[in-house]
């Protein structure tokens, strides 16, 4: 096999690889799905691909005195990841969304850079152990203790000074507050 198609074997193997834990992220109606992480996959993969064999599409020769670091390009990639994975986590009140989302971007991200450096059962070996992180945890997470969760939303004209005393009444009544969390919220013509 010639040295090109190695390489975009290596670029195919992490988009597939990529694809089959953005297509876990799609079906459960996460914000980054299949595309994104096809996209990642492939992005870090060509980066490595890049990272490990330019200085040989260079033609320098023994005698050239060039010295490379080529661990530089895949470092950034882990930087840049993080920033992009970064961007699918979201604060709304007390909770927070897409860490998991987040964290499958770096998976996919590492997947890449392992196909693209030609590492193929260390690349599917992530990937598998990914998926099961993904899917099967995700039946013991959700367990039922035996106790009902309800969301309650309350509006009230009392503002801020009437969380305390409606989180008391919620209280008396039997029930647990987990969170509570306040947003103001100006009516129109007010």
């Amino acid at each position: 096999m010639s040295l090109h198609l190695e390489l975009l074997l290596r670029i195919a193997v992490a988009t597939a690889l990529g694809a089959v834990i953005g297509f876990e992220r799609q079906i459960h109606g996460r914000p980054a799905g299949l595309r994104t992480h096809m996209l990642v996959a492939l992005a870090s993969s060509t980066f490595m691909v890049v990272s490990t064999h330019f200085m040989y599409f260079q033609h320098y020769h023994r005698d050239d005195l060039v010295t490379v670091d080529t661990s530089r390009i895949a470092a950034s990639v882990v930087a840049g990841t993080g920033f992009l994975a970064g961007g699918a986590i979201l604060r709304t009140g007390l909770s927070v969304q897409g860490l998991t989302t987040g964290a499958g971007l770096w998976l996919v991200s590492s997947i890449g850079l392992a196909a693209g450096g030609g590492m193929y059962p260390e690349s599917l070996g992530a990937t598998v152990i990914g998926l099961a992180a993904l899917s099967v945890v995700r039946r013991f997470e959700g367990q039922d203790d035996g106790a009902v969760r309800r969301r309650v939303a309350v509006t009230t004209a009392g503002g801020a000074d009437a969380l305390p005393g409606l989180v008391a009444a919620i209280r008396a009544a039997g029930c647990a507050v987990s969170d509570s969390e306040y947003e103001s919220v100006r009516e129109e013509g007010a």
